[in-house]
C-alpha cells in the first residue's frame, strides 16, 4: 500500500488528507491490553471502511470463541512499520499485523514471522487463489494469510470519452483494449481535448511503482528468475515494456508530474478533469461519491496476454508469539472463511483470495455494477507473477525500479540502456 492507495481523491469537496485513524473509532492503545494467552494484538491501518471491517470481524471471533480477545491498535499508514520494526527490535511486537505482498517478504526472509504450519485447518490453502497463495509463502512454508487482493483497472470519464468519439468501451475480459488499441484511445483524447488535459494518468507514484509491473506482466515478461535469485527484466519483454510506458511521456498521453517520483497522485488529475481515465483499484470506489462527473471502469490492456499487479494485503503472526499460535490460527481461520470474506471485501470494495468468491463473484457494497471489472482483472494475475512480489528482496527491488524507470520516464533514457540498469540493480538487490 502507498499514498495513493489511502487517499485516492484529495480535491476540494473530497478526501482531503491521509486518515488520521486514530478517529476512526479505533484509540490507538493507549491502556494496554491483558496478555493472556486468549488475547492477541492486532496492529493495523486501514481506511474508515477496512477498520469498520475489521472491528465487525474481531466481534464476530470473539463471540464464536468464549474468552478470547482481539486488541485492536490502528495507527496511520506513515508511522505502521516504522513502530513495527522498532517494537520487532525490542522484543516486544504485536501478535499479528497487516502487511502488503510486496513488503511481505522482507518479515519472512530475515525470520521475523511465525511460521503457520500445522495451526491452521487442513486443506486451508485450497481456499485461495494459487497466485493468493504464492504471495505468502517464503522457503517453502507458509508465513501468512492472503486477506484481500487488488490490481489496476481504468476508470474513465464518459463524457470526455464521447466527446473524443470512443464510444466502444471493453465489457468483457475478452475485449480488453490491445495495447495498439489504448494507444489509439489515448491519441482521439489527446487530439480531441484541450491542451491542458490529458488522456490518461497512471498511479506508479512512490511505492506503487510495483504496479509497472502490470505491462511487463502483459507482456509475459518477468522481473526474477523462478528461483528469485537472478533479474530477469533485461529482456525482449521488458525492454518493450519500459519503452511503451516511456512513451506516454514522449507521446504526452500523461502530465509530466505522472512520474513515478511525482507528490502529485494520478487520482487527484481524474478527480480534477486533468485527464479523461485513471489506472486505479476498486479499494478507490467508496471515495468516488463526491466526483463531479458521470465515470465508469473498464479492464487493463493486453498484450502477449492479461496481466495485473498484485496488491492487497496479508496478515501475519510474529515469531513471538508462537505460545498463541493456536488462538491466532483460529483467529485467522475465521476471517478468511467465506462470509467473513466476502462481507469484509464488500462492504471495503477490495477483491477476495478465495476460489469460491472469485469464480463466483462479490458485489461491492459501493458501485456493485464495477465488481465485476475489479475482480475480472484479479483473476488474471498468475501465481508466477504474485511470487515475485513475494521476494524477500522487495524492498530493495522497488527502489531500484523507482530509480531506473523514472531516468527513463523523465530523464528520456532508452529502454535498453533502462533494462540493464535495472537489472544490475536487481543483481546487486538479491545478492545483499
Amino acid at each position: 500500500m502507498d499514498l495513493n492507495r489511502r487517499r485516492f481523491l484529495t480535491t476540494a469537496g473530497v478526501l482531503s488528507a491521509p486518515l488520521a485513524l486514530a478517529g476512526c473509532g479505533f484509540a490507538p492503545a493507549a491502556s494496554k491490553p491483558s496478555t493472556g494467552s486468549k488475547t492477541i494484538t492486532f496492529t493495523t491501518w486501514g481506511t474508515d471502511s477496512e477498520l469498520a471491517g475489521f472491528k465487525t470481524l474481531i466481534a464476530g471471533f470473539e463471540k464464536a470463541h468464549a474468552g478470547t480477545k482481539v486488541a485492536l491498535n490502528a495507527v496511520p499508514y506513515e508511522q505502521i512499520f516504522t513502530n513495527i520494526d522498532a517494537q520487532l527490535q525490542a522484543g516486544n511486537p504485536p501478535d499479528i499485523f497487516r502487511v502488503p505482498y510486496y513488503t511481505f517478504g522482507s518479515y519472512a526472509g530475515a525470520g521475523q514471522l511465525l511460521d503457520l504450519s500445522g495451526h491452521v485447518p487442513s486443506g486451508f490453502q485450497d481456499r485461495f487463489t494459487p497466485q493468493a497463495w504464492a504471495a505468502v509463502q517464503n522457503g517453502g512454508k507458509q508465513f501468512g494469510i492472503p486477506h484481500h487482493t487488488d490490481t489496476n483497472v481504468i476508470f474513465y470519464n464518459k463524457t470526455a470519452l464521447d466527446t473524443a468519439g470512443v464510444t466502444s468501451v471493453p465489457t468483457t475480459l475478452d475485449d480488453a483494449w490491445t495495447w495498439d488499441e489504448f494507444t489509439a484511445v489515448a491519441a482521439k483524447l489527446k487530439a480531441k481535448q484541450p491542451k491542458n488535459r490529458y488522456p490518461f494518468a497512471y498511479n506508479w507514484q512512490g511505492n506503487g511503482v510495483t504496479r509497472w509491473l502490470n505491462w511487463l506482466f502483459e507482456n509475459n515478461g518477468r522481473f526474477l528468475s523462478a528461483d528469485l535469485k537472478t533479474a530477469a527484466i533485461d529482456s525482449a519483454a521488458g525492454r518493450a515494456a519500459i519503452d511503451f510506458t516511456k512513451s506516454f511521456f514522449t507521446k504526452q498521453f500523461v502530465p509530466r508530474n505522472d512520474s513515478i517520483g511525482s507528490t502529485t497522485y494520478a487520482a487527484d488529475d481524474f478527480a480534477n478533469q486533468t485527464v479523461a481515465m485513471v489506472f486505479s483499484g476498486a479499494f478507490a470506489i467508496p471515495d468516488t461519491s463526491k466526483l463531479k462527473f458521470e465515470w465508469a471502469s473498464t479492464f487493463a490492456p493486453q498484450k502477449v496476454r492479461h496481466g495485473g499487479d498484485f496488491g492487497g494485503n496479508a496478515l501475519v503472526a510474529t515469531k513471538q508469539a508462537a505460545a498463541k499460535a493456536d488462538v491466532i490460527g483460529s483467529f485467522f481461520d475465521y476471517v478468511t472463511q467465506e462470509a467473513q470474506m466476502r462481507a469484509f471485501c464488500a462492504g471495503a470494495s477490495l477483491l477476495p483470495t478465495r476460489r469460491d468468491l472469485v469464480s463466483g463473484g462479490i458485489d461491492f457494497t459501493v458501485r456493485p455494477e464495477l465488481s465485476k471489472v475489479s475482480v475480472g482483472q484479479a483473476s488474471t494475475v498468475q501465481a508466477s507473477d504474485s511470487g515475485q512480489v513475494a521476494s524477500p528482496n522487495m524492498s530493495k527491488i522497488i527502489t531500484v525500479l523507482k530509480k531506473e524507470l523514472d531516468t527513463a520516464f523523465v530523464g528520456g533514457r532508452g529502454a535498453a540502456a533502462t533494462a540493464s540498469a535495472a537489472a544490475a540493480g536487481i543483481t546487486t538487490a538479491v545478492g545483499s
